[in-house]
């Protein structure tokens, strides 16, 4: 009977010990995905300090209404330019194309980028960088604003998903050298959508 009731509690301590590995927090797979690399400490660009304490990164509730569907209009005669970044670093750069949408009724424009050396790499000959500043920076966001990834898509229409936005690894720490967002770039209204600033809830 001992024996039994031995038995029973190490099936009860495995169970429980195999379920105290915490699920990765998130609304959606993009946020995830997001909070399982920056708890990846061959990931994460966080301080050990931080990434110990680390469990989700403060997002806002995501909405649709900043799910865009965009017009790309292609600027194929752009010269290639050194992007300004937080360090001497001047990685080259070339303006791919402009932007249009809008949002809540209102219009706005983007210039997006393609990172020269990057599109060299494979997996990433169509890869596309938006920065973007907005009204939410230096408040529920970071101050020197946020970037989404793209791909170029076959034709003159694009979704743009700020739910999707994320902050420069330079918001966590100051030992990357992050694209400085072009003053153009600045979006007259609030992206309450995306990754918010770090440590702020």
């Amino acid at each position: 009977m001992k024996r039994l009731v031995l038995l029973s509690v190490l099936a009860i301590c495995i169970t429980a010990c195999s379920q105290q590995k915490r699920p990765i927090v998130g609304e959606t797979e993009f946020q995830k995905e997001m909070n399982a690399d920056f708890k990846d400490a061959t990931k994460s660009p966080l301080k050990d300090s931080d990434r110990k304490a680390f469990t989700s990164l403060e997002f806002f509730t995501v909405d649709s209404a900043f799910v865009i569907k965009a017009h790309l209009k292609r600027t194929p005669d752009e010269a290639p330019f050194k992007m300004k970044t937080t360090t001497d670093r001047l990685p080259d750069y070339v303006k791919y194309g402009e932007l249009s949408f809008d949002i809540k009724g209102k219009p706005f424009l983007l210039d997006v980028y393609q990172n020269l050396g990057l599109i060299e790499e494979e997996g990433y000959e169509d890869y596309l960088f938006l920065p973007f500043l907005d009204e939410t920076n230096g408040l529920e966001s970071y101050g020197g604003g946020r970037y989404i990834d793209m791909r170029i898509p076959e034709g003159d229409t694009v979704i743009i998903d700020f739910n999707k936005a994320y902050n420069p690894y330079c918001a966590y720490n100051d030992k990357y050298s992050c694209p400085i967002v072009p003053r153009k770039n600045y979006l007259r209204t609030r992206i309450e959508a995306g990754v918010k600033a770090f440590g702020k809830h």
